[in-house]
């Protein structure tokens, strides 16, 4: 079968790690060996590259197409215009993407199937796009597309109309399966497929030898994503103050960097905090390894990967009892919800954990429940469904 992958939350030169969920699903379902597919990632159209233009001079930088782990990947460009631009994305992009996606089936790249990650405006697009090449569609629900975007009237409506015209539809958890139908998408046929973790790439280390060479000593916290407020990492820094014998190591890059670090000097807990910047995800294991929880204060998710990455490395999560969240942490081996995402429901979490504390092999062993193999092959089987339906009703 040939896929046609449409996101924007996809890898890229400039972005190594934007969107790598959506590359680590893709990379399952393609070594099934039945898969033969071209990404098609689109990026808002800026025409400086001068590093003061910040983000969207990255943007620009991004090439017009790549190869990624031996995947075709295009990147078409779409007019994004300020104030507007939530509102009329979905229709800019696939008016952008329609040549690109045009050229590969004049270039006999014809398509079965559009699989869309993330609702808006990625899955409203490629169901244009669907209509458009009459291609049939899934669109994967991730988090912040149900858990967020639906409070705006006009791209709540497109979703649902989307979500009605799509001939499958896919999200992470069971939570967001119920918030699209409390939004109104009135189907029965939605199916939860929640992501794995890679178990090769994720797992224990030699946690004295690789604790020594990071310097990590005594119980250390580490929180992973996207400096921005909804990861919640102000909260871990302000729970420092409640457990004066803890460190937070934080992995990642984002605008709320300096915001941060100065938070940690207003609370004078800036020697108990390390900013490690972006790190790779071999770099990143090490760290999961090494430290003694993970933890996840996030106010919105969908299924956060950082937490089965965690534990299948051996090590147990603190997280914030949201969406999905309640779904992976099911067993005191996992780790610890906490009562409240406050700094003060870190601080009792964590307390609690270390009261209750796992081995590394148990956490190591409830993570290998969370193969991709289930996951992928339910995914390929709707592929396989949805291109026989299409093919009945031509």
């Amino acid at each position: 079968m040939k896929i046609l992958t449409f996101s924007t939350l996809y890898p890229n030169a400039v972005k190594q790690h934007h969107g790598i969920f959506t590359e680590t699903a893709l990379k399952q379902v393609m070594e099934t060996g039945t898969i033969e597919t071209v990404v098609v990632a689109p990026v808002p159209w800026f025409p400086f590259k001068h590093k003061m233009f910040g983000d969207y001079a990255g943007f620009a930088q991004v090439p017009r197409e790549e190869m990624r782990r031996g995947v075709r990947v295009l990147h078409p460009r779409y007019f994004l215009p300020p104030k507007m631009g939530m509102h009329v994305a979905p229709f800019l992009m696939a008016m952008a993407s329609r040549p690109a996606i045009a050229r590969l089936m004049d270039e006999g790249f014809d398509f079965d199937v559009i699989d869309a990650h993330y609702f808006y405006p990625d899955g409203v697009a490629a169901t244009l796009l669907g209509r458009y090449f009459n291609k049939p569609v899934v669109i994967s629900a991730l988090g912040t597309d149900i858990n967020l975007i639906p409070k705006f009237y006009l791209p709540r409506k497109m979703i649902l109309w989307a979500g009605k015209n799509a001939a499958a539809v896919v999200t992470v958890c069971e939570a967001l399966k119920t918030e699209l139908k409390k939004i109104g998408l009135a189907r029965e046929d939605i199916m939860p497929l929640r992501n794995g973790v890679d178990l090769e790439l994720f797992k224990p280390v030699d946690r004295v030898s690789t604790r020594s060479e990071l310097g990590i000593s005594g119980f250390t916290l580490l929180s992973v994503g996207y400096l921005v407020a909804r990861k919640g990492h102000h909260r871990a820094i302000a729970a420092l103050q409640l457990m004066p014998d803890v460190t937070l190591a934080i992995a990642g890059g984002g605008p709320d960097e300096n915001k941060l670090k100065k938070l940690a000097m207003d609370l004078g807990v800036q020697n108990r905090v390390k900013f490690l910047g972006v790190l790779s995800q071999k770099e990143l294991c090490r760290y999961y390894g090494a430290c003694d929880a993970l933890v996840l204060a996030s106010s919105r998710e969908g299924w956060a990967n950082v937490l089965l990455e965690s534990m299948a490395c051996g090590t147990p999560v603190v997280a914030s009892n949201i969406w999905g969240t309640p779904e992976v942490i099911t067993s005191p081996e996992a780790g610890v919800l906490m009562p409240s995402n406050t700094p003060a429901g870190i601080a009792q979490a964590v307390a609690h954990l270390r009261s209750n504390y796992p081995l590394h092999t148990t956490t190591r062993a409830y993570a290998e429940r969370f193969s991709w193999s289930d996951t992928t092959a339910k995914k390929v089987g709707i592929y396989r469904r949805v291109r026989q339906q299409a093919e009945a009703v031509q």
